[in-house]
């Protein structure tokens, strides 16, 4: 007879299969039915090699068409790096992956950039530690700004579902839906402790919801609401994506040295030594994923963007500039919690466990 106790003892078992790379069995199949299929095909460029700033610029040049196509009317660059963490460079983008992405700038764009966050700590913490502060220095020509989100306190409103499927406003740094702006993610390959795996878009995502200024009391942070239980937390960033989506630019995610296992800020390194670049950020993504071992099906978000049309999922209709995935792919470990995580498939329960 399966009791309480015996299904726990269970648990390191499972949580030990899921960190040694063996395989997890979700609990049940989703199926994603799209009334118009999307047939459009997306260009994803590919970038292996030892520099981790030269692949980052090369795989930008691999999409130059499609980039100059699209900032034409735009009056300035808005990067936005991945600082899940102020301290652990593992889970924050590297100064060198910014230097990447401003190689290629630089020459071809005219206008100021903007590099900016709002990170789960204070911001400009991250920006020092990470050495993004010499960057202005080095790049006079793009007259480089670094903005803390939290601190500029400028924002719209959009909407979440909470855990009792109730809606609740969250605020959204207002430059992450400027029109002026031509918007480039600097993001990681990297697990994750909710959503299996975080890449562009949940790098965008929850990246744009603000929380008190420092200083500021009472504290709030509206990117708590997003972590409302594993089925919640994949919809709600749907929600968001379909919102930023208008002012997404390109996307660059740096695989040189990606992470696996308890990601996105505790985990191990993996020497990938890629780069991936695409206008279209759920396309990224899905390379993304191919280089990282991770199953597509199980990655909510993601393939609801795609049923919506935010951007193709299907790796028959990516064209890929670059080397051949397969000699490059390596299995990342997953979290520990990758079995819960993976509970968004299976059937609703009243009260979802929370994660993250």
């Amino acid at each position: 007879m399966l009791t309480r106790r015996s299904l726990l003892a269970t648990l390191p078992t499972l949580s030990a299969a899921a960190l040694q790379g063996q395989e997890v069995t979700p609990p049940g199949p989703v199926e994603f039915p799209t009334v118009v299929p999307n047939t459009k095909r997306s260009l994803v460029a590919i970038r292996h090699g030892e520099e981790r700033r030269k692949i980052v610029r090369e795989a930008l040049e691999g999409i130059d068409k499609e980039i100059r196509t699209s900032w034409k009317s735009k009056k300035y660059i808005l990067i936005k790096p991945n600082n899940v963490s102020t301290q652990n460079q593992l889970a924050s983008t590297h100064a060198d992956a910014l230097r990447g992405i401003l190689d290629y700038l630089d020459g071809r764009w005219k206008g100021p950039v903007i590099i900016a966050e709002s990170s789960a700590g204070q911001t400009m913490e991250g920006f020092e530690n990470f050495r993004y502060t010499r960057l202005p220095g080095e790049y006079k020509r793009l007259r480089i700004q670094l903005v803390d989100f939290n601190q500029e306190a400028e924002y719209k409103l959009t909407h979440l579902i909470t855990p009792d499927l109730h809606v609740q406003p969250v605020r959204l740094a207002a430059r992450m839906l400027d029109p002026e702006s031509f918007q480039i993610c600097a993001a990681i390959l990297k697990t994750h402790n909710t959503v299996i795996a975080t890449q562009s878009i949940k790098n965008m995502t929850l990246g744009a919801p603000i929380h008190y200024k420092p200083g500021e009391t009472p504290r709030w942070n509206d990117k708590r609401k997003y972590h409302g239980g594993v089925r919640q937390t994949h919809y709600n960033m749907f929600l968001t994506a379909s919102k930023l989506k208008p002012f997404w630019g390109a996307t660059v995610i740096d695989g040189w040295e990606g992470m696996e296992g308890n990601g996105p800020a505790s985990g191990t390194p993996v020497p990938s030594r890629a780069a991936i670049a695409s206008t279209d950020y759920v396309a990224a993504d899905r390379v993304g994923l191919e280089l990282m071992g991770i199953d597509p099906k199980w990655i909510g978000y993601l393939n609801y963007c795609h049923q919506n049309g935010l951007g193709q999922y299907e790796l028959d209709k990516i064209d890929l500039d670059g080397p051949q995935l397969a000699t490059i792919a390596r299995k990342y470990r997953h979290h520990k919690d990758v079995e819960r995580q993976l509970e968004w498939m299976g059937p609703l329960r009243e009260v979802p466990p929370k994660l993250g």
